[in-house]
């Protein structure tokens, strides 16, 4: 039997990936970008259903920026979606959208945080923010589920009206609680 992470609770019953999912509409994204990850499962489920979005899976993080930037320079507004594990991946691509003063809003959930089971997680957990602060990217934390559409909203509005580059991180708590279990066939 195979050892899988699995989620043990759910960190909240509130709907907050439909909230954002809903903003990101509002805001007129129409790509999402993103390397499979289960904080995000049901966000990347709601945009492949719509037809009014193209979805990419990326190979590695920092190949979203470079979507991101094509999407901008192509008329399109686009979203990064990654885990804070791939956030050292994109350092180099991040001095391209500040260079360019392209928009980039980018939604990362958390690891190495709250109740966090895996060591490997918790060095790139820490070190998140200031990635990204050290490459001008501005940091917003969303740490409660009913702040979800504001926080996104504030983000898309400075990222899109403002050409900045924007990364929303979104708690581990607001994810759950993961454990290691054996898997059974």
């Amino acid at each position: 039997m195979d050892q899988i992470a699995v989620h043990q609770d759910s960190a909240t019953s509130r709907d907050w990936p439909v909230a954002i999912y809903r903003t990101l509409k509002s805001f007129g994204v129409a790509q999402v970008s993103y390397v499979p990850d289960a904080g995000h499962s049901k966000l990347i489920k709601l945009s492949h259903a719509d037809a009014d979005i193209k979805t990419t899976v990326l190979t590695t993080e920092e190949e979203g920026v470079a979507m991101a930037a094509g999407a901008w320079l192509g008329g399109d507004r686009a979203v990064l979606l990654m885990q804070s594990s791939g956030v050292g991946n994109c350092v180099n691509m991040l001095s391209l959208m500040a260079s360019c003063r392209f928009p980039l809003l980018t939604l990362v959930t958390m690891r190495g945080e709250w109740a966090e089971f895996n060591p490997w997680q918790i060095p790139m957990g820490r070190a998140t923010p200031q990635a990204f602060e050290i490459m001008g990217t501005t940091v917003l934390r969303l740490e409660n589920p009913d702040d979800a559409e504001e926080v996104v909203s504030a983000a898309a509005s400075l990222a899109y009206d403002g050409d900045q580059q924007v990364a929303v991180l979104i708690s581990q708590r607001m994810i759950g609680r993961k454990k290691w279990t054996k898997e059974t066939h």
